[in-house]
């Protein structure tokens, strides 16, 4: 089957078989900050925007993102590029394998909400998976960058 998505605000067309998820037709069309972690959908590793929705890329199969806008964290450099640095002066990266769920989280939750308290944010961030800490770096990197946004 065909499928055709806007990824990253290019177009793709590509030739599935309809089992693909969307992790790995993602992975194969070069968007490696997309993570396989555990594969039941509990660990956020996988994260990815569906029409600006965050969704769980291997749980979703790549025929049902046909026609839809995904944006991945390639796709979100320059929004993303501040924040990251915020998260890593916090010490909340330590490994980083889960940053870029973390990351895409961050960014959807800030779009919907732009001053959202601490329970809101952890509230918002409980399915990313984190085996290195315990979330308060992560939480403090937030919580610092919106301050260093209000001036």
């Amino acid at each position: 089957m065909e499928i055709t998505v806007k990824l990253n605000g290019r177009s793709v067309s590509a030739l599935i078989e309809p089992d693909l998820l969307l992790i790995d037709f993602l992975r194969a069309q070069g968007c490696l900050s997309v993570k396989r972690g555990c594969e039941t959908a509990n660990c956020g590793l996988c994260t990815v925007l569906m029409d600006d929705v965050p969704v769980l890329s291997c749980s979703v199969l790549a025929a049902r993102a046909h026609g839809h806008s995904i944006t991945t964290l390639e796709g979100l450099q320059t929004e993303a590029a501040d924040f990251v640095g915020f998260i890593a002066d916090q010490g909340a990266e330590q490994c980083g394998f889960c940053n870029p769920g973390f990351v895409m989280n961050t960014i959807a939750l800030l779009r919907e909400n732009p001053d959202p308290t601490d329970d809101e944010i952890r509230a918002y961030l409980a399915g990313n998976l984190c085996r290195c800490s315990g979330y308060e770096g992560q939480l403090r990197g937030i919580r610092n960058y919106l301050n260093s946004r209000k001036g």
